[in-house]
């Protein structure tokens, strides 16, 4: 029986697409693709046992599988690899449970991740991570890639929110991880090693996460400065204050000037860099108020948004990819260095891409020192010359070497996937990616799962 025949017999043809389109929209996510693979078969579960079915049959037949959830992922995480079938778990969207008094939800793998915060804001909770697709991205997939977001400087990533995973192990059988509790240190902590693992280890099937409580007030400070290196410094100037943002971002004028064309509004006349913080809790106003004298004596033109303004600018900064999807002529990274090598490492990118004649646009979670410079050259109709592509590239590796000789690392948020495990090697050396291999040798002896990605 093939691995077609026994996938259907064991969940049903209407959980198995075969057909062309469908096998064409689940084949890549939104990152560049270097190596473009067709599934063999795309597998829609609903349940664990879907999943459990749907890994014995390629544990039996020696055939890859990949995991995804929405498909929001700019890593190649969710890329197809050859002869491979994908497992969808966007079907499995519950919300399982939802308990107020512990603070705590039990959730599927497909939930989006603006769904449960919609579910827990009525008992004023919410879930903190909150990546630029939360709207899209599933809570499985940000567990997959250890997802970041803009509440990170203070909330911290999705890691620091998960407690207990349910997981699918390479040979089908079902284990769970981690505690019901806020503490508890027993044992290795096999919930955060899943965390992060881009679906090479096991398959991530229920999730219970800790909930934060939702700030009774939220005030925005817009910073608005004359270059970019200057708003840099200006992210240090907060910290020396020793206030602690909810959210912390830099935006670029280039980005500026992108968010005007598509929204129609006029940061780019306002200034060349904007800061956008945004303070939350019951000592919001306060720490805002700390927050405005600091950035003006740094040089910014500094604003108290009205509410309706400040909603706008988060929710600008939210989408300040712009309409774009990375490809192999436009590349967005995803570097973090320390603080306090911020200022430098603004420099220098504005050094490599003027060195190596390419567009450069820049947003960061300044709080944390997470970078996304975005290069890219142009295309004429779909060809570009070779000369630019190699001029790409190398500003690409540039930005990775300084940031790690700085101190930094090659991704803060969007996980490894297949696009940059070419850098991988730079930041973690042997006998360190040896034990990583011995790892996943011991959870999949037989590499089925999600091969060629994260390590």
């Amino acid at each position: 029986m093939s691995i077609i025949d026994e996938l259907t017999s064991a969940l049903g043809p209407a959980k198995v697409a075969l057909d062309t389109p469908t096998l064409t929209a689940y084949a890549v996510d939104q990152a560049p693709v270097l190596d473009y693979q067709q599934p063999q078969a795309v597998v829609r579960a609903e349940s664990v046992e879907d999943v459990q079915a749907t890994v014995r049959a390629c544990a039996a037949h020696g055939v890859p599988l990949v995991a995804r959830g929405a498909g929001t992922g700019v890593s190649g995480g969710a890329h197809a690899s050859k002869g491979c079938v994908v497992l969808s778990l966007e079907r499995m969207n519950r919300i399982l449970d939802l308990n107020p008094d512990d603070e705590t939800a039990v959730v599927e793998p497909g939930v989006v991740n603006a769904d449960l915060n919609t579910a827990a804001a009525v008992h004023g909770l919410m879930y903190a991570p909150d990546p630029a697709s939360f709207k899209l991205s599933t809570i499985g997939g940000n567990v997959a890639t250890n997802a970041g977001g803009l509440r990170c400087a203070k909330y911290g990533v999705t890691r620091d929110s998960v407690l207990a995973l349910d997981v699918v192990l390479a040979d089908g059988s079902l284990i769970h991880t981690g505690h019901q509790t806020f503490k508890g240190v027993a044992g290795y902590d096999l919930t955060a090693l899943f965390v992060g693992s881009e679906g090479t280890l096991g398959i991530v099937v229920g999730i219970t996460v800790r909930l934060k409580y939702l700030p009774q007030d939220v005030h925005t400070v817009a910073a608005f400065y004359p270059d970019f290196r200057s708003a840099a410094a200006g992210v240090l100037a907060v910290g020396k204050a020793r206030v602690q943002p909810a959210i912390m971002e830099l935006l670029d004028s280039g980005t500026l000037a992108q968010l005007d064309e598509i929204h129609g509004s006029d940061l780019a006349a306002r200034g060349k860099s904007l800061l956008l913080i945004q303070t939350d809790g019951f000592g919001a106003a306060a720490e805002a108020a700390a927050i405005r004298p600091v950035l003006a004596a740094g040089g910014a033109v500094v604003t108290m948004e009205a509410s309706a303004e400040a909603e706008l600018l988060v929710d600008l900064r939210r989408n300040s990819r712009g309409v774009e999807v990375d490809d192999e002529y436009r590349v967005g990274e995803d570097v973090a260095v320390p603080r306090s090598r911020l200022v430098d490492y603004v420099a220098e990118l504005e050094a490599m891409a003027a060195a190596n004649g390419v567009k450069l646009k820049v947003v960061a979670h300044a709080g944390d020192g997470n970078l996304h410079p975005t290069f890219w050259v142009d295309r004429v109709d779909s060809t570009v010359d070779a000369d630019a592509m190699e001029r790409l590239g190398a500003a690409l590796d540039k930005s990775v070497t300084v940031a790690l000789a700085m101190g930094g690392t090659i991704t803060g948020e969007h996980g490894i996937g297949q696009f940059k495990l070419r850098w991988l090697g730079l930041e973690q050396k042997e006998p360190v990616r040896e034990l990583q291999r011995r790892i996943k040798e011991l959870f999949d002896p037989a590499g089925i799962l999600n091969p060629g990605k994260a390590i």
